[in-house]
């Protein structure tokens, strides 16, 4: 570095108060130029025939289309874009300020608008399909005699959809769902296999108590027939089997699912039916296996205390619900009234309609439902994920049907 631009160094940095930044003059913009407010990189969704991303990192051209919201009488706007006779960024009331408009979602699309480091769950690191068959083939190829017994193979098998539907088993991985198998579902576990370095010795002796028979498998064993990247050191065998719902009661909520292809958002579908009483779960074509390693795993094995059926023509079950006096309720962007609004008489028996992540609940179903409804949330997000707005439907409905008691 030369002389000079040490010494400019020096100065700038001494003339310049201490944590403020000196930015480069900008040139002044025109109206059409201004981005909507509240706008951010990143959005997972098109716009037209056109991706986020067609356009280089900060080309204000293209980035965000849609007209700007008119100004509001008065929404003069002070120094750095503070609204004159509003307070300062962050000095709000705990609960106080003005609210800003609120939007309706379809259930089933994807979240909007969700930065990257909310998306940065722990979660545990899962195989997919096309990666279990491979292993099984390989496997089975295999001249290792720790992998050659046919019962481990047979095992293996049941890592995979064609596998379970050849031998009519599935697998229960870990701690929390071999518990909830041994205990709520005793008569379906064959049994349990373990490493002999698993140390639970509360859930050896409930294993015991129930008379499962309990097997030894190797590390590397284990590692095979895990569908996760680390194995908790446990898993159970057991047979499908699953409970269909009793439609003649008097009362009843139902979800109709409609191809749900991501295991984990059907394992929490599971999961919050269960917590909310629901009467069961109908799955339609196109939707994830409900014995998928993942969709077990992901309701913590408790899915199979919700009455369901699975691979079923949604039409043909939407006629026969209706038949049974059931009011078919699909949410929509366009609806004009939430769940409430509804009449009481239509709410005592519902199958509400949730679909695809990325495609929403196919429209044709939207069609056929006897009701829509409209779920009001915040501008912020343009919608929910499908097993986020089935936990806001399900809650509300169990109110409901509580105060028809």
């Amino acid at each position: 570095m030369s002389e000079e631009n040490k010494n400019r160094t020096v100065k700038v940095t001494l003339d310049r108060k201490f944590g403020v930044s000196e930015k480069p003059e900008r040139r002044p913009r025109r109206d059409d130029d201004r981005e909507e407010r509240g706008g951010r990189e990143g959005r997972s969704f098109d716009r037209g025939d056109r991706k986020f991303g067609d356009k280089k990192f900060g080309d204000r051209e293209g980035r965000f289309d849609r007209e700007r919201r008119p100004r509001r009488d008065g929404d003069d706007r002070g120094s750095f874009g503070r609204r004159e006779g509003r307070r300062p960024f962050g000095d709000r009331g705990r609960f106080g300020g003005d609210r800003r408009p609120r939007r309706e979602f379809a259930a089933g699309a994807p979240i909007y608008r969700q930065r990257p480091e909310e998306q940065k769950e722990e979660v545990e690191e899962v195989l997919d399909e096309a990666a279990l068959e491979a292993r099984v083939a390989e496997v089975e190829s295999s001249e290792d005699s720790n992998f050659n017994p046919p019962w481990f193979k047979r095992m293996l098998a049941l890592t995979t959809e064609k596998g379970r539907e050849r031998e009519g088993r599935f697998l229960g991985e870990g701690v929390h769902v071999v518990q909830e198998l041994v205990s709520n579902h005793r008569e379906l576990v064959i049994g349990v296999y373990m490493t002999e370095g698993f140390n639970d010795e509360a859930l050896i002796e409930q294993i015991n108590e129930a008379e499962i028979k309990l097997n030894i498998l190797t590390d590397e064993q284990m590692k095979k027939i895990s569908s996760t990247v680390t194995t908790q050191g446990i898993v159970a065998v057991a047979r499908i089997a699953s409970k269909k719902p009793v439609y003649e009661s008097s009362r009843s909520v139902i979800t109709l699912v409609d191809a749900v292809q991501d295991p984990g958002n059907l394992g929490t579908l599971f999961r919050t039916s269960l917590g909310f009483g629901s009467d069961g779960m109908i799955l339609g074509r196109g939707t994830v296996s409900p014995f998928n390693p993942k969709v077990v795993r992901g309701s913590s094995g408790t899915f199979l205390r919700v009455p369901f059926e699975f691979d079923v023509d949604l039409v043909d079950q939407i006629n026969f619900l209706r038949s049974k006096g059931y009011t078919i309720i699909a949410t929509d962007l366009h609806a004009k009234q939430s769940l409430r609004q509804i009449p009481q008489n239509k709410l005592r028996k519902m199958a509400f309609l949730v679909g695809n992540e990325g495609a929403g609940t196919n429209p044709y179903f939207i069609e056929l439902a006897d009701e829509t409804v409209k779920i009001p949330m915040s501008s912020e997000l343009e919608s929910l994920n499908v097993a986020v707005a089935h936990g806001i439907l399900s809650y509300e409905a169990a109110q409901i049907q509580e105060d028809l008691k």
